[in-house]
């Protein structure tokens, strides 16, 4: 077999054309900054596809991250409870407000926050306030038990639905849950505008909060009057035209990653190994990224360091290093599963709490145990089916 010609990515965006016709819209009418009609009318389309109150067009997930952050009240010295296995950018927004992350372990039944360990962390730090949670790869989280947890505490809940745009939890879409959700529209999400998010939230109070901090906080007046601190977090309208456009193909792009997915899960059936994991029953999953978790009496030897993984090929057996080097020399990217937030050098003096208690060691827990074990296959809804089976032959000869 021979290495693809052209690189198959992991998640690159698909443009379909329409994209466009709203960003020329913004260049013809001069309206290049942040407002403009492009703008309106993506913040009016996020509204009436999740049946939010209110959505704040911004210039990153990462930004409407800490928007919610700052509104949720986080203050110095507080700690605040955060998925583990997660992208920094859950994460780093309650640093910027200086407060005391304190990681949640995932579950193995969907890879997100696991509720028994959310419900351990509230017995050890009664007094938290603010809980916030990320759906992982697109699959929501276990949504009744977390909001029965955080009403039973008083706690906020922050929605990071940044993987999880158009996924449903009991047929509602992700990003309406929580008290203060966020979308991120970020070049490799399953809606993009090369950059970009979105806060959502059903509290007019905040909602004009967040759009009055994003611009830098100016007060109404005939110059520029400010009374607080605020940000440059506002999206641009070249931006929001690309957004605009790319929204119309939601559907159709969470279809074809299904298919990738089932394409995966029946190509890989007979081996000891398991996708990303979801409940029929309540979720409806945007199939973001494909993963796959090796079966633990099928991994060979893996030691990963801070920067580098070196593994000991056994006969039968294979390890996340091996599959990621393979596809890589036939030119497909993979990644492995997020890196812990707890394992991370960022957070090496931050609580690590799961289903049993406070972790004595960094290797204790789900979380672990699914970066050691997992892998993000190629997910690009570009990638043909031949080069899909091809992929498949790839990883089933590491099994040999």
């Amino acid at each position: 077999m021979k290495a693809f010609e052209k690189r198959i990515y992991l998640s690159s965006p698909t443009m379909h054309g329409e994209e466009m016709k709203f960003v020329k819209e913004a260049y013809d009418t001069n309206w290049m900054s942040a407002v403009g009609s492009n703008i309106d009318a993506v913040e009016k389309s996020v509204c009436q596809m999740t049946g939010s109150g209110y959505a704040i067009a911004v210039s990153c997930g990462t930004a409407a991250l800490h928007l919610a952050v700052k509104l949720a009240g986080v203050a110095p010295g507080d700690t605040v409870f955060c998925s583990d296995m997660t992208f920094a950018a859950t994460s780093g927004p309650i640093l910027y407000e200086k407060g005391r992350p304190v990681f949640i372990d995932s579950e193995y039944d969907s890879w997100n926050m696991d509720p028994q360990a959310l419900k351990k962390a509230f017995q050890i730090y009664p007094d938290t306030r603010v809980v916030v949670l990320a759906h992982l790869y697109g699959t929501p989280s276990k949504l009744d038990e977390i909001l029965d947890i955080c009403k039973r505490y008083k706690a906020i809940l922050i929605e990071d639905a940044a993987e999880s745009m158009g996924a449903t939890f009991r047929g509602t879409q992700t990003g309406v849950f929580g008290d203060i959700a966020v979308f991120s529209f970020n070049g490799n999400k399953i809606i993009t505008g090369s950059t970009g998010g979105m806060l959502l939230t059903s509290d007019s109070f905040v909602a004009q909060k967040a759009k009055k901090w994003s611009t830098q906080s100016r007060e109404t007046a005939p110059w520029y009057q400010h009374e607080e601190l605020g940000y440059n977090y506002r999206m641009s309208n070249v931006v929001a035209g690309i957004v605009r456009g790319q929204l119309r193909y939601l559907e159709e792009h969470i279809a074809r990653k299904k298919e990738i997915y089932m394409r995966y899960r029946e190509g890989l059936s007979d081996l000891p190994v398991q996708m990303n994991p979801y409940q029929e029953e309540t979720m409806s999953p945007n199939f973001w990224l494909s993963c796959l978790l090796i079966n633990k009496e099928a991994m060979c030897m893996q030691q990963r360091g801070d920067k580098e993984a070196v593994f000991v090929k056994e006969k039968g057996k294979t390890c996340p290093t091996e599959i990621l080097e393979l596809l890589d020399r036939y030119n497909a990217e993979g990644r492995p599963l997020w890196k812990p937030m707890h394992m991370q050098p960022l957070y090496e003096n931050c609580p690590f709490v799961t289903k049993e208690g406070a972790a004595l060691t960094k290797s204790w827990g789900c979380s672990p145990d699914l970066f050691h074990r997992g892998l993000c296959l190629p997910s690009d809804i570009k990638m043909t089916e031949n080069e899909q089976r091809q992929i498949i032959h790839l990883i089933r000869s590491c099994f040999v």
